[in-house]
């Protein structure tokens, strides 16, 4: 596994490095924004770890320009201090697969990597629809009413076990599961990526909602005409 790891704290990212290196991984570096977007769009890495607070340009920016403007879908883990539901939120809306809160454990951090790699592997071809949605993995694309959806990597890979269930209910341990194997973040995560997903399913649609919660056990795609 080959990781970029854009961290200003050298002591962090040597630390970082040595427990990666020491699983087989092989890691590399930037200590500031400008220079990890430079690897980035000029390397193949099968993941990311990025702090928030850079110089040059923070991690928030370093996703959006990752993911808008050259497009890419390489798994992103994000390291921030910062821990409220709005900051979780606004890392996933940039294009942030995951996250940690300082300060973490690195065994955490590895497991999490590996969790993310292992979700980049290819996905099967058929496509999946339900009711006016339309999910296409060989794309990774998806659609409502033939209107393009703009999803991050996760958001795409929750509406596809969502669509693959449809109209079944999906309990939150089989969507944490889904999301990040058996070392799911804090309660949290789940219902930010589910708000963000209803944002880019329900929201912008005259339609009826699609994506509905069931209280005490998990959610589910029902409504319209099946």
């Amino acid at each position: 596994m080959r990781v970029l790891i854009v961290e200003d704290h050298r002591d962090i990212a040597a630390n970082i490095a040595d427990f990666l290196e020491a699983r087989g991984a092989e890691p590399d570096f930037a200590y500031d924004g400008l220079g990890g977007l430079h690897l980035a769009l000029t390397n193949e890495y099968d993941a990311i770890v990025l702090d928030v607070m850079l110089p040059g340009m923070d991690g928030l920016d370093f996703a959006r320009r990752l993911r808008g403007d050259a497009g890419s879908s390489t798994p992103i883990l994000m390291l921030t201090a910062r821990d409220t539901l709005a900051d979780k939120l606004a890392g996933f809306e940039a294009g942030t697969d995951d996250y940690l809160v300082k300060p973490f454990d690195l065994q955490e951090l590895a497991v999490r990597l590996d969790a993310l790699v292992r979700r980049t592997r290819p996905s099967p071809r058929r496509r999946l629809r339900y009711a006016d949605l339309e999910l296409d993995p060989s794309t990774h694309s998806a659609r409502r009413g033939g209107v393009e959806l703009s999803l991050n990597r996760t958001s795409f890979l929750l509406l596809r076990t969502l669509l693959e269930a449809a109209p079944g209910v999906v309990a939150r341990r089989d969507l944490e599961r889904a999301l990040w194997g058996d070392e799911p973040p804090d309660s949290d995560a789940l219902r930010s990526h589910i708000y963000l997903l209803r944002r880019s399913v329900d929201r912008p649609f005259s339609g009826p909602d699609l994506l509905h919660t069931v209280h005490g056990v998990g959610y589910r795609l029902a409504g319209g005409d099946p």
